[in-house]
């Protein structure tokens, strides 16, 4: 079990540099979603199109594979991402859609960016007031900072 899941971390280490390097998030400095990042230890491979539960279902082993990933910041978009999953499924999809376009485009695209925003200013809209069970807001403050409302202030 632990050369399997050492494998693993390799290969999704490598699809991850990959992609850093595909999409030049170094120089860029943010995500697929417009989040803000330092240091690329902070990176993280989000599945796409195939979740990680049915990738070897599908044939496609544990889905690290280019095409069916985005590389988002783990303590904000990603983790965001997936609250989102489960409050609002439709909205989930939408950002979804919009990062698959980007991954086929092979860039990250403004007008994609733009649109990831919209819909997550929707979704704080909608969820402002909803909290966990233990009554923390489900919609922290770091996730609410991404570069796309700079951008979009400066124009």
């Amino acid at each position: 079990m632990y050369r399997k899941s050492k494998k693993k971390n390799k290969r999704m280490r490598e699809v991850t540099k990959l992609m850093i390097r595909k999409y030049a998030l170094k120089s860029l400095g943010y995500d697929f979603m417009a989040y803000p990042f330092s240091n690329e230890k902070q990176l993280s491979f989000h599945h796409l199109i195939i979740p990680k539960r049915l990738s070897e279902k599908r044939g496609i082993g544990d889905g690290y594979v280019m095409w069916n990933g985005a590389i988002l910041v783990q303590d904000t978009s990603h983790n965001y991402l997936h609250i989102i999953e489960k409050y609002d499924r439709d909205m989930f999809l939408a950002i979804t859609h919009e990062m698959i376009d980007e991954n086929q485009k092979g860039y990250l695209d403004i007008k994609n960016l733009q649109r990831i925003d919209d819909i997550l200013k929707q979704f704080e809209k909608e969820y402002a007031n909803e909290r966990t069970r233990k009554g923390s807001y489900i919609i922290k403050e770091e996730y609410t900072k991404r570069l796309v409302k700079r951008w979009f202030n400066e124009w």
